[in-house]
Parts: C-alpha cells; sequence; structure tokens
C-alpha cells in the first residue's frame, strides 16, 4: 500500500509539474504571438502613414479652361493691379500661405531670380492674404524683391485655392495660368512647398 501510493503520489506529481509545463509554454506562445501581432500592426500602421503623407504630397493639376475672374489687388509696394489690364500676356498668379511660410517666401525668390520667366514674357503675380506689414517683414529677410499683391480672401475664394494647404482659411502652395486672352488655362497645387523654377517655366510653357 505503502508503495502503492508513493507511485500515485508521484504520477501526480509528474502531471502537475506537466501541466505547468504545458502552461508556461502556451502563455510563452501567445507572448511571441501578441509580440508578433503588435510589431505586424505598428508596420501596418508606419506604412499607412508613410502611403499617406506621399500621396498627400502629391500635386494635383486641372486643365479645366474658364475666364479667368477679374480682380484689382493692391500690393506691398503701394501700386496696385488690376488682372484684365495685364492682356496680351500670360500671367502666372502664384498663391501661398504668406507670411510665417518660409518655403512659399523662398519659391518666390527663386523664380524671380530666373531670368527666362521674363524672357519669356511672363508676368508673375503672387497672392498673399497678409497685410504689407505681416509680409514685408519675411520678404526682406529673405530677400525677395518682387511685391506681393494682398488678397482679403476674396481672389483666393473666386480661384478656389482656399484650404488646398495645412489651414482651411487660407491658399495652399499653387499656381494658376492666365493666357493672353485672359482665359484660366492651367493650375495646380504643390503640398511639398515648393517647385524648381525650370520645372514651373517647363509646366506654364506647356500650357501656352
Amino acid at each position: 500500500m505503502t508503495s502503492g501510493s508513493a507511485v500515485r503520489r508521484d504520477q501526480h506529481r509528474q502531471e502537475v509539474v506537466a501541466a505547468a509545463l504545458k502552461a508556461r509554454l502556451a502563455a510563452e506562445r501567445r507572448h511571441r504571438i501578441t509580440r508578433i501581432t503588435a510589431w505586424v500592426v505598428g508596420v501596418l500602421v508606419v506604412a499607412g502613414l508613410v502611403t499617406a503623407g506621399l500621396l498627400s504630397a502629391r500635386p494635383s493639376q486641372d486643365v479645366a479652361t474658364r475666364m479667368a475672374p477679374d480682380f484689382t489687388l493692391s500690393a506691398t509696394d503701394g501700386t496696385s493691379t488690376t488682372l484684365s489690364a495685364l492682356r496680351g500676356k500670360p500671367v502666372l498668379l502664384y498663391f501661398s500661405e504668406g507670411a510665417g511660410c518660409d518655403a512659399c517666401l523662398v519659391q518666390m525668390q527663386k523664380i524671380e531670380q530666373d531670368p527666362a520667366f521674363a524672357s519669356a514674357g511672363i508676368t508673375i503675380l503672387p497672392i498673399v492674404m497678409n497685410t504689407a506689414d505681416q509680409i514685408n517683414p519675411d520678404r526682406q529677410r529673405i530677400g525677395v524683391k518682387a511685391a506681393f499683391y494682398l488678397d482679403d480672401g476674396k481672389v483666393s475664394k473666386a480661384y478656389n485655392v482656399l484650404g488646398k494647404g495645412m489651414h482651411a482659411g487660407l491658399p495652399g502652395h499653387g499656381f494658376v495660368l492666365v493666357n493672353a486672352a485672359g482665359k484660366q488655362v492651367w493650375s495646380a497645387e504643390y503640398p511639398s512647398m515648393y517647385l524648381a523654377p525650370d520645372q514651373l517655366l517647363k509646366e506654364v510653357k506647356s500650357r501656352l
């Protein structure tokens, strides 16, 4: 009896040890699966964010043609310009976030430093929803010589450029091409906040 009891106790002990080992292995397996699942989810989330970022940074273009809405805007140098008075030559409207956006100012700086635009007879009108006091310090700091045209929002709304960037109530970073006959023939938004002047000129010339 004693020997039989000892055997049963030993068997019971082995069963308990085996059950504990099985439970531990199962727990470790679940932990590994959880870690792998979390890693896969993390990779998918990062990939999704990268993809979304790349898609949102892609330029968007529109080649619909219409008579360009006319406007008269005052500039930072005290002058004013009426779009319809510029008929006979192509005009490129450059809408941007303006004050506080160094990339926006650098874009205009690079454009005005490229003599090819003037040689092609293309007038550039940079338009911002700022006052002169707001935009001029940035112009002077970055070294932009061109006057900026000051919009209260009506022109930006007429050209459907509001909310195309990071701020719902401001333009993004885009261009609108008005041909010599006063027709809007091309528009494009560049969320990357920059387009090399030679590439911009190539786009413009291809639409004229």
